[in-house]
């Protein structure tokens, strides 16, 4: 009697997970205070403890000396910690890297405390400067800009009329205001 061979299951396919708004929003603030080329790092790193830097830099594909730089720029962000153990056979310190999500709040208190001085500077310039564009809109000049110009587009060469920033105040104004309220409601 001939035995039969069990059937060979077939391999499922996995569909790969969407990503969540918080994974994306945690990418975004990485890729704005580390840079962009950081976030395949994070990735390898997240819910992970204790990875060597040789390992991380062989899941990303990238050199060690890069892997280093994108660490290091982590860790001026207080976005990772470290451990160092030296290696008995060359002497040389191995370090191990760790993943600080809890820095992310931090970080984007940081960032909306930073975005609303800079609304808070430009609204201040708004309110107290006159500024001048030309029917195309090629370009916005203040009033000591126009005069150098002689009050026509460097870009067109048409008259440069005054303009009317009323709307981008109240926009400014607007902003301010939700990035206040933001604030507030994460200090509890």
């Amino acid at each position: 009697m001939k035995k039969s061979r069990p059937k060979k299951a077939k391999a499922i396919k996995k569909t790969p997970k969407p990503k969540t708004k918080a994974a994306s929003n945690i990418d975004e603030i990485i890729a704005e205070v580390a840079g962009a080329d950081v976030v395949p790092l994070v990735k390898a790193l997240r819910n992970k403890a204790n990875l060597s830097e040789f390992k991380l830099a062989d899941s990303i594909k990238k050199e060690i000396n890069l892997t280093r730089n994108m660490l290091y720029r982590l860790y001026d962000n207080n976005l990772v910690s470290f451990t160092r153990k030296k290696d008995k056979k060359k002497g040389w310190y191995i370090y191990y890297w760790t993943f600080n999500q809890k820095r992310i709040k931090d970080i984007v208190k940081d960032l909306r405390k930073k975005k609303l001085e800079r609304l808070e500077e430009r609204l201040a310039r708004e309110k107290t400067t006159q500024f001048y564009a030309c029917k195309n809109n090629c370009i916005r000049l203040d009033f000591e800009q126009c005069h150098d110009f002689s009050f026509k587009c460097p870009e067109c060469g048409e008259l440069l009329n005054m303009e009317d920033n009323t709307q981008k105040i109240r926009e400014l104004e607007q902003e301010i205001m939700r990035i206040k309220k933001e604030l507030l409601l994460n200090k509890s």
